[in-house]
């Protein structure tokens, strides 16, 4: 396990299917995540069971505080390639009581760590949508800056929002 100050970062079972399942289909939690086409518990169930072995080339874990063993959201770098050293990363926390007091930085910080440490990565990268702002915060919190912007690209409410792509290199982690 991934140990922060608040939060430890852990291998999924199959058990936490129906609570990704349950965040997967709650309006506030998905409301600027990319999401696919509906899936049942028994899909995301069976998805779970299948989930490949952590590796290289992607890492997806759950978060759970220090304080309580329970599954508060999920964390990804995926993508990574060797040759680039580069990996892009994804972040949810579901559990909206541990919305706004830390979670989401302190795992950003633990989840970078090891992206720079353990996979010997240069460079991980993050798309937000633009109007996400309590995101935004936290990853410019740990040190990610914008490096641009693709413009009304992403739809939500009858709205289009442009999509922030933003990066951190090594040692540039706070």
């Amino acid at each position: 396990m991934l140990t922060g100050d608040l939060v430890r970062l852990r291998a999924f079972e199959p058990s936490d299917a129906e609570l990704i399942w349950r965040w997967n289909n709650d309006p506030e939690v998905g409301r600027w995540m990319f999401g696919g086409y509906p899936e049942s518990a028994a899909q995301i169930a069976r998805r779970f069971e299948e989930l490949p072995r952590n590796s290289y080339a992607g890492t997806f874990l759950g978060i759970e505080p220090l304080d309580a063993p329970r599954l508060i959201g999920s964390v990804r770098l995926r993508d990574a390639a060797p040759e680039t050293g580069a990996a892009e990363l994804d972040l949810r926390i579901g559990d909206k009581d541990y919305w706004g007091r830390g979670y989401a930085t302190d795992t950003m910080r633990v989840i970078c760590r090891y992206g720079f440490e353990d996979m010997r990565l240069y460079r991980i990268a993050l798309t937000v949508v633009a109007d996400n702002v309590p995101a935004r915060r936290v990853y410019e919190k740990v040190g990610f800056v914008e490096e641009g912007r693709r413009r009304e690209c992403f739809r939500r409410g009858g709205k289009w929002h442009d999509m922030i792509i933003m990066g951190l290199l090594e040692g540039e982690l706070r």
